[in-house]
């Protein structure tokens, strides 16, 4: 037998193990070796019945998703379903760690499955731009019924063991080890004797299907998918389900994965799918990380506030510090309201709530982080402000403590040389609410000691964070290109835009919103006096700063919001003050189209990240889409801008932006060497430093 396949017996139950690390997926040379001993055990009268389980940490985690888009090697995940069907006696799927996507669909193609306490149990191939295509559509909703099929598979959230129970997924979960556990399950059905359908002639959830509510709640996500095919397409596989013949259902399940996996949202997916794990690998990767038990923040503001939940929800005790118990005990409520809200709305327990809460202790002293081995400001953006608080920390932190800022913009080589230990500091530069948002620019200064990165980098993803090394620049990666893809932002006003316009050729594109409506949310204020700070102006924002208008926070921005409403309403002031800004300036205003207002915003997007490439700032032009998907809102569908810059046609960005070039004169549409190259070449590599 192979060494990634092998058959063991407990008296006449045989057990089939894969052990294929580390996520056991099911590759070419995985399948054949199952597909044959599972013929044998099928054919063989002395085995009463099969279990199959997996070596290591987890079940089944999925498919080999470096196989799709390729020529498929027989025998295929749906041969193997189909042989098991075929099999008369008790098969049982013993499931610990998770069983995903191909897994999953492995594990449906027994006539039970059983668990340990921990699985996790899903279908998340949507994430990938894809559906399920092993025939999970089909038989899934046989088992839990289709309402809650098509929530798992269109959300291609993982489920619990307790739940996948309660639904009917899993037949039973164990407390005890569990292929011993399993074992005896599987002898306790063949004392039962039977008989035992396969799933796909478990019809009884189907026949319970109401198929006008089905309709409305497929409608209600195909509302949230935002331009996206895979959610649509799984719920149309599903829909099949209800309403085709078993065969006639799988048959349309395949050819609905076949388009999806041809087509370039899942290219676009699979893309940023490996993109964070690339991200996540860094230089000094064999070095010895540092060890990270207690952690301190400065700052209780808001984001000061999100950081610090961020690593209590990830179990690390926070030290919090702020210059006034004031301001502190302001920031300890706020945290604590927070967390009451979710325990509100059921995502989080009352018990882990008191855990969370009870990992904090407050402070006004910094003589209290000297315990802490890493210790993040966030502080008001002023470099002179941060030069004080690295140099109190400097004082009293522990020697081999990580100094982390979380500036947005500013220089982190000029905040390290405050220190007496550059080494030890750089960049966290974590997206607001901290909490939530998954991005983290992790910013390498000049001296940054291997070890730190990469202790960082780890700990961000025991965090939950996606963590993007970058290098120093001004705003960095993210930020950097934000400026860049803003820059055109009210001359397209001037001419002839509103901001509705605008914000719409973005949400068509496939944004979540547009930059006005962004503008609106984050505070104008934000921008006015970043702009003031570097001595630059904005016409028309500045003027509606002036005036107060600072977005929802005021009831007044770019919109008006009626009544504490969040829903964007068109302000004919703002329309009249642009129009007469536009006079003022001698400006003759025109129409202005769609793919005008993508050409002078995103193709300048990618302009610049083709610079920052250039410059080293990212290491691979993947590192960039990471980003941006992760924390700016670049549809993932596109696969984030410089993947779509291939999917665009980089010679018509070039040719794009040498034609506004010519026209206006501005730099921001100089088309960058790296950009370039890669126009006549189809490749970003060689990029970076």
């Amino acid at each position: 037998m192979s060494s990634f396949v092998s058959v063991t017996r407990d008296n006449s139950v045989a057990v089939v193990a894969i052990d294929n690390p580390p996520v056991n997926a099911l590759s070419f040379h995985v399948r054949q070796p199952l597909f044959e001993a599972l013929t044998a055990l099928r054919d063989d009268a002395s085995v009463t019945a099969i279990v199959l389980a997996c070596a290591g940490r987890t079940f089944v985690a999925g498919a080999d998703i470096t196989e799709f888009g390729k020529p498929v090697q027989q025998p295929e995940l749906r041969a193997i379903v189909a042989l098991l069907e075929t099999i008369a006696k008790p098969t049982v799927a013993a499931i610990h760690g998770t069983a995903l996507g191909g897994g999953l669909e492995l594990a449906l193609g027994c006539h039970f499955r059983v668990a340990d306490q921990a699985a996790r149990l899903g279908l998340p191939e949507v994430k990938l731009g894809l559906l399920p295509g092993g025939g999970g559509t089909v038989r899934l909703p046989r088992l839990v019924g289709a309402a809650k099929a098509l929530g798992m598979i269109v959300s291609g959230t993982p489920i619990s063991a307790g739940e996948a129970k309660a639904a009917g997924l899993v037949d039973a979960v164990f407390e005890e080890e569990l292929l011993a556990a399993s074992i005896r399950f599987a002898n306790e059905m063949v004392a039962d004797g039977g008989p035992f359908p396969p799933v796909r002639d478990r019809n009884e959830r189907l026949a319970e299907t109401d198929l006008s509510a089905f309709d409305a709640k497929a409608a209600e996500l195909a509302r949230k998918a935002r331009g996206l095919e895979a959610p649509l397409a799984c719920a149309q596989a599903v829909r099949n389900a209800i309403t085709l013949p078993f065969d006639e259902a799988l048959a349309a399940e395949r050819q609905l994965f076949l388009k999806l996996v041809a087509g370039d949202q899942s290219r676009a997916q699979r893309h940023l799918f490996f993109a964070e794990r690339e991200a996540a690998k860094i230089q000094g990767k064999d070095v010895t990380r540092r060890k990270i038990a207690r952690v301190g923040i400065i700052g209780a503001g808001t984001m000061g506030g999100g950081i610090a939940m961020a690593f209590a929800n990830g179990g690390f005790p926070v030290t919090w510090l702020e210059t006034g118990e004031e301001a502190l005990q302001r920031g300890l409520a706020m945290i604590e309201k927070n967390y009451a809200v979710s325990v509100g709305r059921g995502s989080l327990t009352e018990e882990a709530r008191q855990q969370r809460l009870g990992l904090f202790k407050g402070s006004t002293d910094y003589a209290d982080l000297a315990d802490c081995d890493l210790v993040i400001e966030a502080v008001f953006e002023d470099m002179a402000v941060k030069k004080v608080v690295f140099g109190k920390l400097d004082a009293v932190a522990r020697p081999g403590a990580i100094l982390a800022t979380n500036t947005s913009y500013l220089d982190v080589d000029e905040i390290a040389a405050s220190t007496s230990r550059p080494q030890d500091v750089l960049g966290m530069h974590f997206f607001s609410p901290a909490n939530v948002m998954k991005l983290l620019e992790i910013v390498r200064a000049d001296r940054t000691a291997p070890d730190a990165l990469a202790t960082v980098a780890e700990l961000a993803r025991r965090i939950g964070k996606v963590p993007v090394v970058v290098g120093v620049c001004h705003g960095f990666v993210g930020n950097r290109m934000l400026s860049a893809r803003g820059t055109e932002n009210e001359a397209l006003l001037l001419e002839g835009a509103t901001p509705g316009q605008v914000d719409k050729a973005f949400t068509d594109f496939g944004w979540p919103m547009g930059p006005f409506q962004m503008g609106d949310l984050a505070g104008l204020d934000i921008g006015w006096r970043n702009r003031k700070a570097r001595g630059q102006t904005a016409v028309i924002a500045d003027t509606l700063c002036g005036q107060g208008r600072f977005g929802q926070k005021t009831g007044r921005g770019w919109y008006r919001y009626e009544s504490g409403s969040r829903e964007p309403a068109p302000d004919p002031e703002v329309e009249e003050l642009i129009r007469a800004k536009a006079a003022e300036l001698g400006i003759a205003r025109s129409e202005i189209g769609a793919d005008e207002i993508i050409e002078r915003t995103l193709y300048p997007l990618v302009n610049e990240g083709a610079k920052i490439l250039e410059e080293g700032i990212a290491a691979r032009a993947s590192d960039i889409d990471v980003v941006w998907t992760n924390g700016y809102g670049f549809p993932i569908g596109k696969g984030g801008p410089m993947f779509w810059a291939g999917l665009e046609g980089a010679p018509k960005i070039v040719d794009r932006l040498e034609h506004w070039h010519r026209l206006t004169g501005r730099v921001i549409f100089q088309p960058a060497p790296m950009l370039r190259r890669f126009a006549e070449t189809g490749s970003w590599e060689g990029a970076g430093g």
